[in-house]
């Protein structure tokens, strides 16, 4: 038992050590939204406001879909994720069934869960996805 112990506490120093070791000020850790910075897809844009190299994968990411449209169909990846609505009127879907809701609603989505959103409504759809993406051992 105090073996383990030791472990878990080695393991912990290391991880600690590594969040430590970049730097960072205020520059760094804000983002205001910004136009110029948005990537274009098939029913939208999306715009990455914490993308996987900031920090250990973590991610926030604004989805802006027009509407009665999706912009993929319902899929499942190792990852968990988080929807976050703001605006617009969605249609959750997990594991074949589905939720409609509005602005100010969350969706939890585990991980290898088939899941999908699209916006069913008359207006643009903005939701966040927050996910933590694997890290790359190059």
């Amino acid at each position: 038992m105090k073996k383990f112990i030791y472990i878990i506490l080695f393991v912990t120093q290391i991880i600690f050590s590594q969040q430590q070791e970049k730097k960072f000020d205020i520059e760094d850790c804000v983002n205001p939204f910004n136009s110029e910075k948005i990537e274009s897809t098939k029913v939208g844009y999306q715009y990455w406001f914490v993308n996987k190299d900031f920090l250990d994968g973590r991610t926030i990411k604004l989805s802006v879909v027009k509407p009665k449209s999706a912009t993929h169909p319902p899929h499942k990846h190792i990852e968990d994720e988080f929807f976050f609505v703001i605006e617009g009127k969605a249609e959750f879907y997990l594991e074949g069934k589905t939720k409609q809701v509005e602005g100010f609603a969350s969706f939890y989505c585990p991980s290898n869960y088939e899941h999908g959103i699209k916006n069913i409504g008359d207006t643009v759809l903005k939701y966040l996805v927050i996910k933590k993406y694997p890290l790359n051992k190059n």
